[in-house]
């Protein structure tokens, strides 16, 4: 029997039943889109089986690090982006709220892709984009997207219906919670990727021309070593890749229970993050040696990553491989999964933050704020600007927000609030690996003096040069206009008083202290007793709760 809410009722924090749905939900974040269609040609331009050494320093000293970062904030502070930064100083508010600005412009844009997928994975039935690598980029960018330029409100009508359908999917997850619906999705998905992935890449082995192909990804230029660019761009594939600095892990830790190990969860989900990059890269490489090779007319410097490889190089290879239609489904099946569960983890970011800053149960927050988020999506990006749209969102939001709002969030907790000590120690109260001065020196040294440098090379190549030759209209709107209006909005949001979470100094001692809900769909008779005596300690009475037991001593 349950007991209905009232005002001022306290409720336990929403959590993952164990850490294996943790390390799964994570998982299913950082493996995306960019493990497909990034990684393999990142590696491929950057001295091919070379480029591993990099990528595997940046890993270790860049990957694992900033989750532990982003793993240590959520947990010790109990909340979202906003919450955590705001439990840390006042004055580092508007830090989590970039994050979350950051991510709701992710969030607009990544979801037209999943539609995408969602689409060719029927048009892999019959396979009408045509046999040719000249067919199926025409068939992309003319017939499907019918591709314009400029400020349009043209909408494709098959992709603004699959839009929404993947709007409503990602909403009604997100509105059963973070156990049912969050960790539930990635326990199902996450191993149906892996099995479908790796069925499609041993496939790939077999294919005529597949030798040449791995040889193409392997073969190494040492010579790239001594090149700095090359070391950027490990770096750059890791943060991009790690789904770190926005919030999302932030948000994900903040839902894991007090006593779980956070440094072995985040070298799983690291290491598990880079083996699939590998093995896309396999697998792409592999097919890519067997299109090549192929009557489909595509050579090596034709192809590239991104939705190029994705929605016109791949089906291309389709129609020339026996077998073409199952693969293609299995293929974009894979790309739906992998998108959706990371999408999921970035409206999640937003979702969070609106629920501890305004004070409202899960499904209003959903209704209140990924309603709007969808209507803009379907607003902008199944239109016949939708590419141009995505494509200048999609550089400025990973090349200057990821990268910007991580940099500016390591300076102001290591150096403006000297909090690297403290997440340190919280790190190893509750973990098996135990980390000390390397972790300190990669967050305040190697890893802000890499992304300031990634950082100001973006700037200095967009301020020099129009992207992809844009006009500057449209770049101002959705580039620079973007930024500056996340800038402006994180302040703004910081300003406005918090009706959700009261406890706003410090850790909270408790998962379920009265101080910060002020909301509650359904109290158990217990808990609402519970609710009852802290609401008469907080208005002064002389009851005291004594706090769990089994409760781990704080840092």
């Amino acid at each position: 029997m349950s007991t209905p809410a009232t005002t001022g009722g306290t409720r336990k924090r929403e959590a993952f039943s164990g850490r294996s749905v943790f390390v799964f939900a994570a998982i299913g974040s950082a493996v995306g889109l960019g493990n497909i269609w990034r990684f393999p040609f990142v590696a491929y331009d950057n001295g091919g089986g070379a480029f591993l050494i990099p990528y595997l320093v940046a890993l270790l000293s860049a990957g694992i690090p900033l989750l532990f970062f982003d793993y240590a904030i959520g947990h010790r502070f109990r909340g979202s982006a906003p919450l955590s930064f705001r439990r840390m100083n006042r004055f580092a508010e508007p830090v989590g709220w970039i994050q979350v600005l950051v991510a709701l412009v992710i969030a607009i844009y990544y979801g037209v892709i999943l539609a995408w997928a969602a689409c060719y994975a029927w048009f892999s039935v019959d396979m009408r984009w045509g046999e040719t690598y000249e067919e199926t980029s025409s068939f992309f960018a003319e017939e499907f997207l019918q591709a314009g330029s400029g400020f349009g409100l043209d909408f494709v009508p098959l992709i603004t219906t699959v839009l929404v359908v993947v709007w409503v999917v990602t909403l009604g997850i997100l509105i059963a919670g973070v156990q049912k619906g969050i960790g539930r999705t990635a326990l199902f998905f996450i191993p149906l990727l892996v099995v479908l992935f790796a069925a499609l890449v041993i496939r790939s082995l077999f294919l005529e021309g597949a030798l040449d192909g791995l040889n193409t990804f392997f073969t190494p230029n040492w010579g790239v070593l001594s090149d700095p660019g090359v070391w950027i761009a490990a770096y750059g594939q890791i943060f991009f890749s790690l789904s770190v600095g926005f919030g999302i892990m932030i948000t994900y830790s903040s839902y894991v229970k007090r006593k779980s190990n956070l440094t072995s969860s985040g070298l799983v989900v690291g290491f598990s993050n880079s083996a699939f990059e590998v093995l896309a890269g396999i697998g792409v490489f592999a097919t890519l040696g067997f299109l090549v090779s192929s009557a489909a007319g595509a050579g090596w410097d034709d192809v590239s990553g991104g939705p190029g490889l994705a929605f016109i190089a791949f089906p291309a290879l389709v129609s020339q491989m026996p077998g073409g239609p199952i693969w293609g489904v299995v293929f974009f099946i894979c790309l739906i999964l992998a998108g959706l569960t990371s999408m999921i983890s970035i409206v999640e970011v937003v979702i969070s933050s609106f629920q501890d800053k305004v004070g409202v149960s899960r499904t209003t927050a959903v209704l209140a704020v990924g309603v709007p988020m969808a209507v803009v999506s379907v607003l902008l990006m199944p239109t016949e600007t939708g590419l141009q749209n995505l494509d200048i969102m999609d550089k400025f939001a990973n090349s200057i927000g990821i990268v910007g709002i991580a940099l500016i969030a390591l300076i102001v907790v290591m150096f403006a609030l000297r909090l690297g000590p403290t997440l340190r120690d919280h790190l190893n109260s509750v973990s098996s690996f135990k980390v000390g001065p390397i972790w300190i020196i990669c967050m305040a040294v190697i890893t802000p003096i890499v992304l300031a440098y990634a950082l100001f090379g973006e700037i200095r190549s967009l301020i020099s040069e129009p992207y992809e030759g844009y006009d500057a209209a449209v770049l101002g709107v959705w580039g620079w206009g973007m930024i500056a209006a996340i800038l402006v909005l994180s302040v703004i949001l910081s300003l406005l008083p918090w009706r959700g979470a009261r406890h706003l100094d410090g850790p909270p001692a408790t998962d379920d202290d009265p101080s910060d809900f002020s909301y509650q769909d359904e109290l158990d008779p217990g808990v609402a007793a519970s609710a009852d005596t802290s609401a008469g300690t907080a208005n002064g009475g002389a009851t005291r709760v004594t706090p769990p037991t089994d409760r781990p001593k704080e840092d």
